[in-house]
């Protein structure tokens, strides 16, 4: 049965991954989430009966996360849907920032998904079958967003080895897809998901503009419903042709396609001088 596919999501104490979590239970799935708390976790989902397994895990440790695969194997004997989701935002202008604080998003941004995918792979090497969703956001698409610049990092590189890996999966029946999330009214933007610059530079009016217009007329206005959402990504997991890329909001759509026209519009402008550099006949 459909509904009895095993679903693995990272970061489900909140946001995204909480609400897909619920809605998946509901459904009839079976469940493994990972968490900071694995009991704080099943109180929050307060589902009762073994097709649901809260994982307290360290996405960064590859130990930690390859202990945590083979208990959701040895519970539910397969994994069929991995949604990496864990994750935070990290606000700062290059300056700012330093080593320490780009180095963590990275780890838990980018490295942690990876673990995740490494240690999944055989389990979906195995059976010739699997579905990754990987989650970017729409900043991982459109980068200029100041005093975002790190945090954008960690998505163009989520969005990145997300492409290599559905073409190095192809073959072998197993997708992969990068989900591009525009404003959701969840906690993303509350201290705890958005962690701002430790020593902050007063001289970057753009990006303390931004904080503010984030702070100030955002939050609580985002466009995007989580319930929405998870019923999006079971839709789109149950399909048999899954896509590579996966905007979800109206408001990542327009900016996706503003970004289209941008590039088309410099590839235009500048075919000239970009084909010049070829050896000459």
């Amino acid at each position: 049965m459909k509904t009895q596919k095993v679903w693995l999501v990272t970061g489900a104490s909140k946001g995204l991954g909480l609400t897909l979590v619920k809605h998946l239970l509901a459904g009839g799935y079976r469940v493994a989430a990972t968490s900071r708390d694995a009991e704080a976790l099943r109180s929050e989902i307060g589902h009762q009966g073994d097709g649901f397994l809260p994982l307290e895990v360290n996405l960064t440790s590859n130990t930690a996360v390859a202990e945590a695969v083979a208990s959701i194997v040895a519970q539910f004997g397969t994994i069929d849907v991995v949604v990496n989701n864990a994750g935070y935002g990290q606000l700062g202008t290059l300056e700012e920032l330093s080593d320490e604080e780009a180095r963590e998003n990275f780890d838990v941004n980018v490295f942690g998904s990876l673990n995740v995918i490494r240690n999944v792979m055989p389990v979906f090497r195995e059976k010739r079958s699997g579905a990754f969703f990987n989650i970017s956001s729409i900043a991982g698409f459109l980068g200029s967003f100041p005093g975002w610049g790190i945090y954008n990092a960690t998505k163009f590189a989520v969005a990145g080895f997300t492409e290599a890996l559905s073409a190095e999966v192809k073959s072998l029946g197993i997708s992969a897809t990068i989900v591009y999330p525009g404003y959701f009214k969840t906690n993303f933007l509350h201290q705890g998901s958005l962690r701002t610059a430790k020593h902050p530079i007063a001289d970057f009016k753009e990006a303390r503009d931004l904080e503010v217009i984030h702070n100030e007329k955002i939050i609580g206005n985002q466009p995007g419903d989580p319930e929405n959402a998870a019923e999006a990504f079971i839709k789109v997991a149950e399909m048999e042709e899954r896509p590579l890329h996966l905007f979800l909001g109206s408001d990542a759509f327009g900016m996706a396609y503003n970004k289209i026209e941008a590039v088309q519009k410099d590839l235009t402008a500048f075919e000239t001088i970009s084909k010049s550099t070829d050896y000459q006949q």
